[in-house]
């Protein structure tokens, strides 16, 4: 059996595994029973990234989310009726808070009879198999799966599966999310509920999708990672007019949102993970006029801020773009502080669309060159400690420097930034030990013989035999030289006294 508790330590990110010891925590505390349900599970089982965290919980959500943003969590939207907050986290983590309800449906269609219940009610009542999984966070059950409908079946033979023949019926906007699951895990729609969605699309009910409804899922599209393959299975399913029928017409700007999703990644290569709301809401409607795209948002039920965010997307990333083309971001310093501080997703607009050379080129030495130095300072840090310098104000003070003038080139190796840590602390290098390098070199010559005045070398140990013979050799002529040279001259020979006298007599 998996343990489950464990692939959620090591599939979630450290911000979300805070989120989830933090629910796990408040159900303690206010006795309430507690578990991650939907698409974290399903996503979780299914080996993808785990994007949000969402919580059922057997009783009111209100006071978990009052407690959470204490804590720094934000509250997005909260509907009263149906108990559910959308929450922003602690630490930038998605996610929302529901209480566990049941659903009761006069007849086929009708709006359903809501009923506080139990989990296991909760899981039955939802939309496909894949989203009615839970896991227990509670003490008692802590990591126990809740499948009551074989989801995980449904998730090992990649299909999606509706739990009522009646499920396109009660809420035509299932026909939207069915076909958003399967290009986004790339399933198939399993074969009865491949008969009940044709059925169902032969009956015209995608004209009856609630717009809030429609508009909901056009906005979930803007956190697909495969926002292009939703909209085109959704324009050949004949899907979109439900959404704008204008949208039909004029066809998503499919080549806005490739450059759009190509500038998500090259953010996320560099460590940012924007929200691409704006940018990919405008994208897809990129084809509409302004006017027709704010209509179209208010059709759609969207959030007044939403719509701002959306249609004011332009005019934003225009003010970043002459900002980062003009004096006040000339030096690297100055453009670094304000790419910091410029919301990601603009950045993103501007790399999709604008044609300022120099506002993308600074965009993109940011994201290539300035962010890796930044996150390389940590190396710099233990260097600055290794030469002895103690935490503090100016400790702080000489690692921002040296950030300052790796920003404008200088001191990018490991050499030169020890050289220059050491320069801006003030700590000189040690004296290094003089080592006896005359007396290291006699050590490692060759030893000589002095043979009188000449001098001999004796082969090295382990030298070759031919080398040895040739030193014994010289050995032997320079001894024979010697003696030749020592020897006396012989004195030079006289003529006899007695015969050079009768000569001169004769």
């Amino acid at each position: 059996m998996p343990d489950y508790m464990y692939m959620l330590e090591s599939r979630l990110s450290a911000e979300q595994r805070a989120v989830l010891v933090r629910m796990q925590e408040l159900g303690v505390e206010t006795s309430t029973n507690v578990y991650l349900t939907g698409g974290a599970v399903r996503d979780l089982i299914s080996g993808m990234s785990i994007r949000d965290l969402d919580f059922t919980v057997e009783g009111n959500p209100s006071r978990l989310a009052r407690e959470l943003e204490k804590g720094g969590g934000r509250v997005v939207e909260e509907d009263e009726k149906l108990r559910h907050v959308d929450m922003i986290f602690s630490g930038d983590v998605d996610g929302s808070i529901e209480a566990a309800r049941e659903e009761i449906y006069a007849r086929p269609g009708a709006r359903p009879e809501t009923r506080w219940s139990t989990i296991m009610e909760d899981l039955r009542r939802r939309d496909f198999s894949l989203n009615a999984i839970a896991i227990s966070l509670n003490a008692a059950s802590r990591g126990l799966l809740l499948d009551p409908t074989n989801g995980l079946a449904d998730l090992e033979s990649r299909e999606v599966r509706a739990l009522s023949i009646h499920s396109f019926t009660n809420q035509p906007v299932r026909l939207l999310r069915a076909i958003r699951y399967c290009a986004r895990m790339e399933f198939k729609l399993e074969s009865r509920t491949e008969d009940w969605f044709n059925l169902a699309l032969e009956r015209g009910l995608q004209e009856s999708i609630p717009l809030a409804e429609a508009g909901n899922e056009l906005r979930q599209l803007a956190r697909e990672d495969k926002p292009v393959q939703i909209l085109k299975a959704w324009e050949a399913r004949r899907l979109l007019e439900a959404v704008s029928a204008l949208l039909a017409k004029r066809h998503p700007h499919y080549e806005m949102l490739a450059r759009v999703l190509r500038a998500r990644d090259d953010l996320a290569a560099a460590g940012i993970r924007p929200r691409l709301f704006a940018p990919v809401t405008y994208a897809a409607l990129g084809k509409l006029k302004d006017r027709e795209l704010s209509t179209t948002l208010h059709r759609l039920e969207y959030r007044q801020q939403e719509i701002e965010a959306v249609t004011s997307l332009e005019e934003r990333a225009q003010k970043i773009t002459a900002t980062l083309a003009g004096r006040k971001t000339s030096a690297p310093t100055e453009a670094y502080a304000f790419l910091e501080k410029a919301p990601a997703e603009l950045l993103a607009a501007i790399l999709a669309e604008s044609s300022n050379s120099k506002a993308v080129g600074k965009i993109r030495t940011y994201l290539n060159k300035w962010r890796p130095l930044r996150q390389a300072l940590p190396a710099a840090i233990l260097e600055l400690e290794s030469i002895g310098m103690a935490h503090g104000p100016k400790f702080d003070k000489v690692i921002d420097d040296l950030f300052q003038a790796q920003l404008q080139g200088k001191a990018r190796n490991p050499e030169l930034r020890l050289k220059l840590l050491r320069k801006l602390s003030g700590i000189k290098e040690p004296p290094k030990k003089k080592a006896d390098e005359k007396g290291k070199r006699l050590a490692e010559k060759p030893k000589k013989k002095l043979v009188g005045k000449q001098p001999v070398v004796s082969p090295a140990p382990g030298a070759p035999v031919e080398s040895q013979k040739t030193a014994e050799t010289l050995a032997r002529l320079q001894a024979a030289r010697k003696g030749k040279a020592s020897a006396p001259a012989p004195p030079p020979a006289k003529a006899p006294k007695a015969k050079a006298s009768a000569a001169r007599k004769r």
